[in-house]
Formats: structure tokens, sequence, C-alpha cells
């Protein structure tokens, strides 16, 4: 798809593009089939004189002592000016039916002052879910996308040196209580709730598996009998279900970004009867003083006088012969490009059309 104008993105959801549909395990999320988030606090080491300052983080000195405690070392009383430790927020998430002892990627973030994490270590941290329980220990050696630099008199960053992450940097050392095998009914959750699209995923399901164990609840759930289903576990019938090819039905909408000028409309958008004419008017404001000088061995001073032009131009409306009922919004946009519409003045048209009742979509402006 071509940009018109250089500044506006036109994004067309051709009906194509879903005739093979939309694979269920993409629409949709199953029951017990999730991920729990994970988060802990903890201390990077070996950084290049880029850590906390710990007269600033006094949390960071906290908890280096600590650490040093338990590893033996007597630090009371004494006062640390290291400049190559940074205390560090922990993220991650538990994949759904993780294992103790797999893996898992966690991110690394700094909450004191230090400047870049590049090069540093997490030490052994603990991470907690939001039952409070340790689920994983993260460890290991930080990959940090950002770089800073900086001299006397300037400094430049490049990406975000103050995070981080470890490619599977987290053991998992507890596995989430869940019997999936045991369940015996599953509910299908749609991640965008449609009436059509639900009622279409129950039909699926039924001519797939052969009997009528899928029943719509409502616009984002079906229910699913795994009882009569003849699989031999509830992973089983997944495993059936989720490849199945839906085609899901979506409202007509206009997402409008002003920012950068993108357009992007569904398939479904239509435009009633309307006629449109925009005009462009031009206020024009130049200052252009002159600068008099007295004459050479002449007394006087050197004086500013202000000259300004102003103008006012009212361009040529740019109209738009009558659109006919039905018309795609697509055609009208293509129209409007087509007589040299600028980024701006066509947002200000779809919303004028929006306002006039004719443009039947749900119109979002960002």
């Amino acid at each position: 798809m071509k940009a018109f104008l250089g500044a506006i993105l036109l994004v067309l959801l051709p009906g194509l593009a879903l005739a093979q549909g939309v694979r269920l395990k993409d629409l949709a999320t199953f029951e017990g089939v999730r991920g729990n988030d994970l988060v802990g606090y903890g201390l990077v080491v070996g950084l290049y004189g880029t850590g906390d300052g710990l007269r600033n983080s006094p949390f960071t000195e906290d908890m280096m002592s600590n650490i040093l405690e338990r590893l033996g070392v007597n630090v009371t009383g004494e006062q640390f000016r290291a400049k190559n430790v940074a205390a560090v927020i922990v993220t991650g998430q538990l994949q759904p039916f993780a294992r103790a002892g797999g893996r898992i990627d966690v991110t690394v973030s700094a909450i004191g002052d230090a400047s870049s994490l590049r090069g540093g270590t997490l030490v052994m941290t603990p991470l907690n879910a939001a039952d409070g329980q340790i689920y994983a220990v993260a460890q290991g050696s930080i990959i940090a996308g950002g770089v800073a630099a900086e001299g006397d008199a300037a400094r430049t960053v490049q990406g975000v040196p103050t995070a981080g992450s470890i490619p599977s940097g987290a053991i998992v050392e507890r596995e989430v209580s869940f019997d999936f095998s045991q369940m015996q009914n599953l509910t299908v959750a749609l991640k965008s709730p449609d009436f059509s699209t639900a009622f279409r995923v129950e039909r699926a399901i039924n001519l797939a598996v052969g009997a009528s164990i899928a029943t719509m609840s409502d616009s984002g759930t079906i229910s699913v009998d795994l009882g009569g289903s003849g699989q031999r576990s509830p992973s089983h019938l997944l495993a059936q279900i989720e490849n199945l090819r839906i085609e899901p039905d979506t409202l007509a909408r206009v997402v409008v970004d002003q920012r950068s000028g993108t357009i992007v409309i569904s398939e479904n958008v239509r435009v009633s009867r309307v006629a449109v004419s925009k005009g462009n008017l031009t206020l024009t404001v130049q200052e252009q003083p002159i600068v008099v000088q007295p004459n050479p061995f002449a007394e006087g001073e050197t004086v500013v006088v202000p000259r300004t032009a102003a103008q006012i131009e009212n361009a040529p409306a740019v109209s738009l012969a009558e659109v006919p009922g039905s018309t795609t919004l697509s055609d009208v946009i293509t129209g409007l490009n087509a007589l040299g519409i600028t980024p701006n003045d066509l947002i200000d048209i779809l919303k004028t059309i929006k306002a006039a009742g004719a443009l039947h979509a749900e119109f979002v402006v960002m």
C-alpha cells in the first residue's frame, strides 16, 4: 500500500487477507493457559563507575551490606563509596505449565541514579508472584541495549542504558499448582468480544469435533464441555481446535493518529450521501525593519524604523462532488488525495463527516 502525500498512510483491510481465516489460538485465550508475572528486587555489580551514588541511594548500600553479611563478611559500621553497584527491579513472566528447573527470560531496570547497567552482573535475586511466594531465582550477565558517553561539556545517550535483559536468566523453582488434565469444562475467551465471531467459533468447534460441546455464553465467551468431546484429555482437544480457522467480524472503525498522519480504516466503513467543501485562509505577517544612520561626521543617532507587511490570502475552496450513498471511505480518501488535500485537512474533513452523521463507523483519534 502506498503512502499519500508522503505523510498519510492509508491502510485497508481487504477481505482477501481474511479469506483463509485466523487461527483460534490467535483470536482467543483458553482458561488455565496463562502466564504469571514475577518481580524481585536485586543488586547489579561489576559496573564501570556507572552505578548508584550511595549517598543518593541509601537502599543500595543497605542491600549490599545485607548481601555481604550473608556471605560472612562483617561490614557493621563501615561506609561504602563504591560506584560499581546499582539497585534494580527484576521482572519476568512464568510461562504456562512451566516446570521446576526450566528457565525464563528476565528484564532488569535500575531504580537508583545509576547511569548505565552495561557490563553488569545481577546477583542472585528471588522472584515473587502476586501471592508472595518465590517461584524463580534470577542471576547472570546483563545485556543492555543502550549506551551513554559524556565529556566535560556534552553528553550523548543512545537507547536506554539503564535497562537490560538476561535471556534464560532465571531458573524456575516452584510450579503453579494447577491440574489442567482434570478440567471438565473449558472456557474460550475472545480477545475482541463480538457476537458474530463467538457464534462462528462455536459452530467451528462443534463441526470439528462432531458433537455439540461448544456453547456461546456471550459475545466474548464460549463454554466447551470436555466430557462430550471423546478426547482422552483437555490437551488433546485443545490441540484439535486451536488451529481452527475463524474469520473474525470487526466493528467499522476509523483510527487517526494526528502526530504521524496515519489513518487506518476497517473493511466495513461506509459513507452516506454527502458533499464536502474545504477552504484555506492564510495570514502572513513579515517584519522587515530598516536601519537609518546619520551621514558621516553629522550629529544624530542610528534609528531602527519598523516596517511590517501583513497579508491575508483566501485560497480557493477545494470541493468534492456529491458522494453517492454506501460509498466506501477508502474511495473518498483516494479522491481527496488526488485533489491534493494535506494530511491535517484530510483529518479535519473526516471529523466533519463524522459530525454530520455521514460516517458510519467508530471514529478514534489518538
